[in-house]
């Protein structure tokens, strides 16, 4: 298992551009009532920075980074529909290209273990939340927040049932992921109350705080991967290897008792003969 001393000795200076735009889009923190181009490109530039985080810790189209294509993937959306969501008349759009992303995250962390113990009272949690907040919404926002909530909330559990505390199977990369998806359900739930209900105070901050330490777990899921991705290939190979010993000894014994059988009954046919 990875260190935090070494995860942060190799990130550290790969996650310098991610901090420098950060600290741009905080100082420069252009009111989310006053849309332009250039609210856009401050508000991307985090994200577009951890874009190219992962394409720095390798990318090809081989199996071993098919975790961090995904990501990859998913990330781009997410950039896209950080620019959407700067006007307001296009928050439909945005959160469709979040949906999207959601759906590449999905991907990436899979559904191996299942755990529905946890996966369900996140999924009621949510839709009592939905139940206080879509009565007073258009039917537009009826119809298309359940849907986007159900992508969020299983892109959140998927990233969370990865982290396997009481098997010791989980990783500092594994519970970044896990750390990234409750912080982005705890964003979209900000932006929801706050766009839709009752605005919060200084609820662009904590939207886009949260938000960007969603996407910096979820991005640094990608920094262990091609090492997870051989050693669970290895692991499969090995239990391959022993599956087809154990049936080979299976055959040989049989055969053997096979043997054994035939000789007997023929010195039973020999001594009956005599």
């Amino acid at each position: 298992m990875t260190s935090p001393k070494q995860v942060l000795k190799s990130i550290g200076p790969k996650l310098v551009p991610f901090f420098k735009t950060l600290a741009i889009y905080f100082v420069v923190f252009i009111p989310e009532d006053n849309p332009s181009l250039l609210a856009m490109f401050i508000k991307c530039l985090p994200v577009a920075s951890l874009l190219l985080f992962v394409l720095m810790h390798g990318m090809s189209l081989g199996n071993e980074y098919a975790f961090s294509r995904r990501i990859l993937i998913g990330l781009m959306f997410s950039c896209l529909g950080d620019g959407l969501l700067v006007w307001r008349e296009l928050f439909l759009y945005g959160m469709v290209s979040f949906g999207i992303g959601h759906m590449f995250f999905i991907s990436a962390f899979g559904f191996q273990p299942l755990n529905l113990s946890l996966g369900i009272p996140m999924y009621i949690a949510s839709m009592f939340g939905l139940s206080v907040w879509l009565p007073q919404q258009t039917l537009i926002y009826k119809m298309t927040v359940p849907i986007y909530t159900a992508l969020l909330v299983t892109m959140a559990w998927r990233a969370a049932a990865r982290v396997r505390f009481f098997e010791d199977l989980w990783t500092w990369t594994k519970l970044c992921s896990c750390v990234g998806g409750f912080f982005f359900v705890i964003s979209d739930a900000i932006i929801g109350f706050h766009m839709f209900y009752s605005p919060i105070p200084y609820g662009q901050v904590l939207i886009m705080t949260t938000y960007y330490a969603a996407q910096l777990g979820i991005a640094l899921s990608v920094v262990d991967s091609k090492a997870s991705y051989i050693r669970e290939e290895e692991s499969r190979k090995k239990k391959k290897q022993q599956r087809h010993l154990l049936l080979n000894e299976q055959e040989g014994g049989s055969i053997m008792a096979g043997s054994a059988g035939t000789d007997i009954r023929h010195r039973r046919i020999g001594s009956i003969e005599n």
